[in-house]
């Protein structure tokens, strides 16, 4: 199992906005994911929260100015910063990327910056037009040039009652970056992965659509499971209201005929494609220009097969050498093994994931699943229920022991 933060020791700094609020739930995210959360809370910030908070969350010690000068003050910001894997700045004010940008040594917080030696991540928020002042353009300038790494911020709603750019980005969406720095040398480094999630949708009017009950759950799973193995990763997604894991190229697709286009332009130079989406396998063959009315009675929809992409795939990989493995999924209501068989062997697949649907707590709309690993080589592994970020790690460690030797 992919444990990317395990044991990681993350610096969280927060400074005066009122944005600290959200720092205690990133706190809270980052310990969850097996972190290890020590908080450097500024003078400013203590307006906003207090180191209780963050000591609940995060069950450590929360560090303030006081501690800067206490009896051990010559060596904390020492410790602090020669212990971290990483320092984020989560609210970071306009007062303290100048600070940053200058080198002042004037609280805990930028000291420990200086004395650090591992990557930096600071996440800005403050109102708009101290955002796009020249001088907070020119700092964040010279943080870039520095390789520091600068996530938003947002644009919004902001403290001021204005509307702009200058909202810290949230929580999720730091965790994603945070997950990301971790993962850059991972085994699957230098590989890109093309990925597949959710249905289509196939029109029968501008209005109707013939579509299925996948919710994208398991591609956007395989999707973080390959950001933090190390992958560049392409995610090509049906209609989902599910956010994009950070880090990937993502594409959005409706209809079977766009999947198939954005899947062909995106594998050249793929190491795999993981065709996690339910594509639909029939489509209208004439969509009404209109919205059919009841009034004209009960319609006749013809239908016609949709492009078996895989099977193009399989064609282009003959061809070209591209993707180098190809991983499908098999959702089946009845005959499992033998229909996942039998779509393993015609689409010359290097792994399928067959899972019965009909089973509620496998297959759609569910967080979790239970799945059966067929090879090409004909070996079977079964896999009890468990989440689906689970299986994505699961098949994800599979595909990279096939990468690593060469086989498949």
């Amino acid at each position: 199992m992919i444990k990317i933060l395990d044991k990681k020791h993350i610096l969280l700094g927060v400074t005066g906005s009122i944005a600290a609020y959200k720092a205690a739930d990133l706190a809270s995210k980052l310990t969850q994911a097996g972190a290890l959360v020590d908080v450097i809370l500024t003078t400013s910030a203590l307006q906003f929260v207090t180191p209780l908070t963050f000591q609940s969350v995060t069950g450590r010690r929360a560090y303030t100015d006081a501690d800067l000068w206490g009896g051990e003050g010559h060596v904390q910001h020492i410790g602090l910063g020669k212990s971290a894997d990483l320092l984020v700045i989560a609210p970071a004010t306009a007062n303290t990327l100048a600070r940053l940008a200058r080198g002042l040594a004037d609280n805990l917080l930028c000291v420990t910056a200086l004395a650090a030696a591992c990557p930096l991540l600071v996440a800005p928020a403050m109102d708009g037009g101290m955002y796009l002042h020249p001088a907070t353009q020119a700092n964040l300038e010279i943080l870039r040039q520095r390789n520091v790494t600068i996530i938003g911020p947002a644009e919004g709603h902001l403290a001021s009652g204005l509307a702009g750019i200058g909202r810290m980005v949230e929580p999720q969406e730091l965790l994603n970056q945070v997950r990301l720095i971790f993962s850059r040398n991972g085994p699957l480094r230098g590989h890109r992965l093309v990925i597949t999630a959710a249905g289509t949708q196939e029109p029968i009017d501008p209005v109707r659509a013939i579509t299925n009950r996948s919710s994208g759950k398991q591609g956007f799973a395989l999707a973080q499971a390959a950001l933090d193995l190390g992958a560049e990763v392409t995610l090509i997604a049906g209609p989902t209201s599910l956010g994009t894991p950070g880090g990937a190229s993502r594409v959005d697709v409706r209809t079977a005929e766009d999947m198939l286009e954005a899947v062909l332009a995106a594998i050249p130079q793929a190491t795999a494609l993981l065709m996690a989406a339910a594509v639909a396998d029939f489509r209208p063959i004439h969509p009404a220009g209109q919205k059919i009315k009841k009034e004209g009675g009960i319609p006749q929809i013809h239908l016609e097969q949709t492009p078996d992409i895989l099977h193009l795939v399989a064609q282009m990989k003959a061809e070209t050498g591209w993707p180098r493995y190809m991983v499908g999924f098999a959702a089946e209501s009845q005959q499992l093994l033998e229909n996942a068989r039998q779509k393993l062997q015609a689409k010359r697949l290097d792994l399928i994931i067959a899972n019965d649907i009909s089973a509620s707590d496998a297959g759609f709309e569910v967080d979790t699943n239970r799945v059966t690993l067929l090879y090409a080589d004909g070996r079977a592994e079964a896999l009890g229920l468990m989440s689906k970020e689970q299986v994505a790690e699961q098949i994800l460690d599979r595909l990279v022991s096939q990468i690593t030797t060469g086989s498949g």
